[in-house]
């Protein structure tokens, strides 16, 4: 699988998907009657930053995400899109290609798959890692539940607070403790594609 130019956002783009998101957080924080000091307290995420997110002018980090989803009650998959109803004990969501909510960052471009169906025990993305190069304290992330990283294209590098730096390439993957700092940055010549999946918190 490679990166092709229908993958690649425009900055037009990416100000429409954090308007979507903003839009919809912004929606079930009023759903709710609160404030965003309200929202804020609930998910521990500060008021200016929440303000930010929600006038699209910052794209929130997946710690971020998921500090939010906790603190409104809902799944993460809820915040880019209405939940799908239940359907019994049967539920199924099938992605085509080329579809997916698209969820930019400055480190990372996911798209999340299959995120029509809420209350998943995984989240499934495949990402796009952006960032060639970062300074000591940036891009660390932590968070409960645990990830699988599988490489499709190029190479990335591997950091935890754990264990030295590791490079992987296509066909290698990694599988880790989520709550271990860590962040993964692109050890290749152009970008590089990986398929991640990372266990949904109890909490959350």
């Amino acid at each position: 699988m490679t990166i092709t130019e229908d993958d690649k956002l425009s900055s037009t783009q990416v100000r429409e998907r954090q308007s979507a998101l903003a839009g919809r957080l912004k929606s079930l924080r009023l759903q709710r009657g609160w404030t965003q000091g309200q929202a804020g307290e609930a998910s521990g995420v500060s008021v200016s930053a929440l303000s930010k997110i929600e006038n699209g002018l910052v794209s929130p980090t997946y710690d971020v995400l998921l500090r939010l989803a906790h603190g409104l009650g809902v799944d993460i998959a809820e915040l880019f899109v209405p939940a799908q109803a239940h359907m019994g004990a049967g539920r199924r969501s099938i992605e085509r290609a080329g579809q997916g909510e698209l969820h930019d960052t400055p480190l990372y471009r996911h798209q999340l798959l299959c995120s029509q169906l809420a209350h998943k025990s995984m989240m499934p993305f495949r990402s796009v890692i952006k960032a060639f190069s970062l300074a000591p304290d940036e891009g660390w992330s932590r968070h409960d539940g645990e990830e699988f990283v599988y490489v499709l294209a190029g190479a990335v590098e591997l950091h935890t607070e754990y264990y030295q730096p590791v490079t992987l390439s296509a066909g290698d993957c990694f599988y880790i403790d989520s709550r271990m700092r860590h962040r993964v940055v692109n050890a290749g010549a152009h970008e590089s594609e990986v398929l991640w999946l990372s266990t949904t918190p109890v909490e959350a």
